[in-house]
């Protein structure tokens, strides 16, 4: 009989220490990962959303790029932080719904490791050429890429990730073949399509649209269903010819696993309050993604159900990290 009290006075214990800490959660800087190099897509979106969670809230969270490994590395970081809240990291369909499939030796697994929190954006992706280049439009695209098979080059965030499997996607329905070059950073890549060293460079809307509006590089065709209304002159690639093509990139928020439900859900609540506000959805809206909220629950369907989804294109496609 004693033991019995001795553990359900240390469950009780336990139960009160959990919510005491979530009562006074949080009493120091919040460190939200980025797993992809500055000046990114992922990287915009999370410092804009850090930023509106800290003027409503008063929290310090505090930004910090660790990339690598098609995002394995920041991810993975976060997976093995401690469970109290003060780690966040800021996933997206590539690290979180394709990698797993992916790699054969992944460090994480993205549904038993972590902690779903919520979605907060997608973003459908964008084939972009330098301004110079003699491909005027999408169908000029598509022309060289038939006349000489494998030539073309593309740029790609990395093996695996949704830039990548959307180009292969691309090949299989109008029969072309590219070369794919993966890079692990978006600065990299812009400059050398810029520079003329690749031919096309396909990635999120939030990560080129600037070097589009500065006409630094010329947009041939989004991959999203409907236009991007930020560039409503670029089509889409369904109504080039490909009806029912479709590849979008979500990001969303994930914790260590085991962070209690009350911490998860006050982080839930605070960045759905933010993403709901006029100013944040404008200048999401502004870099070409589009707010998205939902339940810790919600999300967490979403990246078992997406890990299904993009596993079978991975296996078809023949794609494989060692």
């Amino acid at each position: 009989m004693n033991g019995i009290v001795r553990a359900v006075s240390g469950l009780a214990l336990v139960l009160a220490s959990a919510v005491s800490a979530a009562q006074g959660y949080p009493n120091k800087p919040i460190r939200l990962i980025v797993p992809f190099p500055p000046g990114g897509g992922t990287d915009v979106l999370a410092r804009e959303a850090a930023v509106a969670v800290g003027k409503n809230t008063g929290w310090n969270i505090v930004t910090e790029n660790r990339p690598g490994s098609g995002g394995n590395i920041g991810v993975d970081m976060a997976a093995k932080s401690d469970a109290d809240g003060y780690t966040l990291v800021l996933g997206q369909t590539s690290n979180l719904a394709i990698n797993p499939t992916l790699y054969s030796k992944l460090s994480y697994d993205p549904e038993k490791d972590l902690s779903a929190i919520g979605l907060i954006a997608d973003a459908p992706l964008v084939i972009v050429v330098p301004t110079n280049s003699p491909m005027k439009s999408f169908d000029d695209m598509i022309a060289a890429a038939k006349a000489k098979p494998g030539v073309l080059n593309y740029a790609s965030s990395g093996n695996g990730t949704v830039s990548h499997l959307a180009a292969v996607q691309l090949q299989n329905a109008a029969g072309v073949q590219f070369t794919h070059i993966p890079y692990k950073g978006a600065a990299q890549a812009s400059n050398d399509l810029i520079g003329g060293q690749i031919d096309m460079y396909l990635s999120s809307v939030p990560t080129l649209i600037g070097h589009v509006r500065s006409g630094k590089m010329r947009a041939l065709a989004v991959t999203s269903a409907q236009r991007v209304p930020d560039l409503p002159d670029v089509p889409t690639i369904a109504e080039r010819g490909y009806p029912g093509f479709e590849a979008v990139t979500w990001f969303g928020l994930a914790a260590p696993a085991g962070v209690s439900k009350d911490i998860v859900d006050r982080l839930n609540a605070e960045f759905n309050k933010a993403l709901q506000a006029k100013d944040l959805s404008t200048k999401y809206q502004e870099q070409g993604a589009r707010v998205l909220t939902s339940t810790p629950e919600a999300f967490a369907k979403l990246i078992h159900d997406d890990r299904v989804r993009w596993g079978k294109i991975v296996k078809d496609s023949g794609a494989k990290v060692e």
